[in-house]
Order: structure tokens, then sequence, then C-alpha cells
């Protein structure tokens, strides 16, 4: 339990549910253009082809919207998280998200866990199968006749493809599969061969070769991958299905173009099983896609095939995410703002002006009570107390300790407060130096009063490094020169 309350306090929880939810509306930007091309493509490779740049637009979508949620460098929440004290200050960042009135962002971050566990099923689910397809290779199988290892050979030189292509009755499956990339191999059933006419036959040897020859075998494991990772998105699975049956009418289409009698073809395909088992998903097979619309298209190819319900499906997603989308979006309530010269204000703009981050800062401006600010501020100095839950904080007193030093200290002749100072900065945020030189004004008028402080270590910047600090107007208030570390 603690594990997951750690998790759900920390930032890349909140990132993750952000992003499941604009990949909600992404997808359905993305399902509703595809939608749109693919009413004006008859072509179904271009089908294919759009069908893929789509899933793979969407894959990188999501990537990309995680990587712009996350936090891009754990040091990044203070500017001078590692600078301004010794090592117990390294550790910075916000441990627990900033409160908010939103109910949505604190439900936001719980939406990480369940897409977790739901990848993780999907993924065991979709390695089951693949282990078990894997065993296909080995058990229940046996070499076909001669004739048809010869009829294979040919049909692959016939389709110029480059790889050794093996082939093996199985009693086991009851369709013909494809297995593998690298090594391809086709699995017939047992009397499949025998129990065919023999260019019935020779159609499904092409149309299993033509999965190999398109590669559409690492096509199938790329949709696999993207199901499992966006399963919770209904546009992926209206674009598998999409991808699947555009890959058999490509590959139709070229035991069409090979063989040129598209009804015997299409007597092959009624003559084959239609039930498959589901767990064999990561293999191609002949009787993939709709087996009806299959036939119906190759017999009555200028036939309406429902162009239409995709835009519909499109439209209807893309239609739900906007309002989804300007639900979250709305407004929230005008935050009470503290007054200029209340203590919040005093802290945000003059006590923790050097270190607070910009994440820190918007999340104290959007606080409504004043409760939520000294909460807000106690978890502030809590997150940077190298003792947490010790009563006395080392780091608040020492960074309060710097500023009322820098005060008495570095004061200007105008009654501008130390802290404010350049020398006041550097003083609270890095330390007292090491070595200061000082030189007075010199007879030469060219010449300023100056200060040089020399540190002999800043972690994160460097060693023996110089800062020159120049009076120039010659009233005591000294200025950093520009580039002068060293």
């Amino acid at each position: 339990m603690r594990i997951l309350e750690a998790w759900m306090s920390a930032p890349l929880a909140a990132a993750t549910g952000w992003t499941l939810l604009h990949s909600l509306w992404e997808g359905a930007v993305l399902s509703a253009a595809l939608a749109l091309v693919l009413l004006a493509l008859r072509s179904p490779r271009a089908r294919y082809a759009a069908s893929i740049v789509a899933l793979l637009a969407m894959l990188g979508a999501f990537l990309f919207t995680l990587v712009r949620m996350s936090p891009q460098d754990p040091h990044r929440m203070m500017p001078f998280a590692v600078l301004p004290f010794p090592s117990w200050n390294a550790q910075s960042g916000l441990d627990t998200p900033p409160p908010s009135n939103s109910s949505l962002a604190a439900l936001v971050p719980w939406l990480a866990p369940f897409w977790i566990a739901g990848v993780g099923v999907f993924y065991i689910r979709h390695i089951t199968g693949w282990i078990a397809v894997c065993r296909l290779r080995r058990r229940g199988v046996c070499c076909p006749p001669e004739r048809w290892l010869m009829e294979l050979t040919r049909l692959s030189a016939l389709l110029r493809l480059s790889r050794p292509v093996r082939m093996l009755e199985s009693c086991i499956v009851d369709t013909p599969l494809v297995l593998g990339h690298l090594r391809p191999l086709i699995l017939m059933p047992v009397g499949l061969l025998a129990g065919l006419p023999v260019e019935h036959v020779e159609a499904i040897l092409l149309h299993e070769l033509a999965h190999i020859r398109r590669h559409d075998y690492l096509v199938n494991l790329l949709q696999h991958f993207v199901e499992g990772l966006l399963f919770y998105h209904p546009a992926v699975w209206w674009l598998s299905r999409v991808i699947r049956a555009a890959r058999e009418h490509c590959c139709d289409d070229l035991v069409v173009a090979v063989n040129g009698n598209p009804r015997e073809y299409a007597v092959a395909l009624a003559a084959l099983e239609e039930n498959r088992w589901s767990g064999r998903s990561p293999a191609v097979a002949a009787t993939g896609g709709t087996l009806v619309k299959r036939i119906r298209r190759l017999l009555y190819p200028a036939s309406s095939n429902g162009e239409w319900k995709p835009l519909l499906a499109g439209v209807i997603l893309i239609a739900i995410a906007t309002a989804a989308l300007a639900a979250w979006q709305s407004p929230p309530p005008q935050a009470d703002r503290p007054a200029a010269n209340s203590p919040y204000s005093k802290w945000l703009n003059e006590d923790v002006l050097y270190i607070i981050a910009d994440e820190e800062r918007a999340a104290f401006e959007k606080l409504k009570t004043d409760e939520e600010r000294t909460k807000f501020i106690e978890q502030f100095w809590q997150r940077r107390n190298p003792s947490p839950g010790s009563p006395v904080n080392e780091f608040r007193e020492a960074y309060y300790a710097r500023i009322a030093r820098a005060n008495q200290r570095f004061r200007s002749a105008s009654g501008r407060p130390g802290w404010q100072t350049d020398r006041g900065r550097m003083y609270i945020v890095y330390g007292p130096p090491d070595e200061i030189e000082t030189h007075p004004a010199a007879a030469a008028q060219s010449l300023y009063p100056r200060e040089v402080w020399k540190y002999r270590s800043i972690e994160g910047i460097g060693r023996n490094l110089f800062f020159t600090f120049v009076d120039r107007m010659r009233t005591g208030d000294y200025r950093l020169a520009p580039g002068n570390a060293r």
C-alpha cells in the first residue's frame, strides 16, 4: 500500500494520467482523419499504408505527450537545488504533487496504476499466445509431400521471395498459418493438401506467401504492441480491424493478379474453416479478416463496402473527445489571491524567491485559502529537510540565516535590502565565499571599486570559480560583472 501511495504522489503518476486523457482526443482526431482518407481511397494498398501511418501517429502522439508531461529533470524543480547549500539539499523536486482545486486533477494519478495493470494483462496474453504459436513449429508436425515442397519453391520464385520458406503439415492447426519473419514457416492443416483441388491449394499458398513478401508478420507484432499499450482506446481497436482487413485484401489482390481467376480463389477461401483459435493471433492466416466480406469483394468488386462506417465512427469519437476535453479544460474558479502585503505574498516574492521552482510558484498561486497555503509552505520546507520528520529543519534555518546575514552586510547605500543585491543573492544561493579580494577605488579614474569572490568548489558548476562585483557608480552598490566566473 505504501508503494502505491508513493507512486501516486510522484509527478510521473500525474504525467501518465494526463497523457492517457490527452490520448483520447488525440486518437479520436487521428481516427477521424483516417476515416476521411479511407473514404477517398479505394486501393487496398493505399488504405493499408494510411492505416499503418495512423497507427504509428497514434503511438507517436502518446509517447510525445508522455515526454512533454513528464518532469524533464528531477533537479529542475529548484533552479538552485544542488547549489545553495551542502549535499543534504541535493535531493530536490516535488515529492508530492502540488495541491489542486480540481477533482479531475486529484483523480488523474489514479489512472496510471490501472493503465499499467491493463498493459501488463494484455502483454502477458500476447506473450502467452506467442509462446503457444512457437510450439506449433515442433508439436504435431510432419513434412508435406515432395511435390508440394517443389510447388512452394516455384511459387516463391514467382513472387520473388529472397528468403527461404518452409512448409509443414500440422495436426493442431485448422487453417493455414504463417509463423516468423526471419525464418518464415507455413503450417498447413493435415489433409488440406490432399482434400482440396490443386488450384485451390496453390491459391492458398500464394496468399500465405504474399503475407511473407509484404512483411505482415512484423506489422502484426507492431499492432499487438500498440493494442497492449493503448488497450483502453476504442480507436486503436477500430484501426487494427481496418489494418487487418486491408492486409487480407492486399494479399487477395496479389493472388488474383497471379492466377487471374477471382471466382476460383473465392471458392478456395470458402472451403477453409472460418473459426480460428484466438490464442494464435501472433500468426497471420488466410482466413483473417471477415471472410464473407472478402468473398463478396472478390465476386462483386464494384459493390459498396460500407465506406461511411469508419467516417461515422471517427466523427462520433471526435465529438465525444471534444466534449470531454472542453469539460477538462474549463477554467477553474479564480483563486483568492493573498494581499500584496500579506505574509504569504512576502514568503513567495521575498523569502523563497531564489529557490522556488516555476512549477511550485504556479501551484502556490492557484491555492484559494490560507489553510492550503500554510500546508503548502510546510510541505515546501519538508521536501527540503535533510532529516524528514525531524522537528528542526536545518535547511530552513540555514536559509533564513543567510538572508539575515545578507541583509546585514550587503544593504546598498540607496537603501536597497541586502537580499536584493547581487552580492546578497550570491551569498544566499552559494553561501559565503572561501576567499574575498577587496579592491577599493584606485587613483586612476578608469578603475572602479570591486570585490572578487572565490569559491573552491560549487556542486554542479565546477571548481575554483571567481565572481567579480563592480561598483561602477561608486555608491557602494556592487553589481555582478557578466561572464566573470572562470
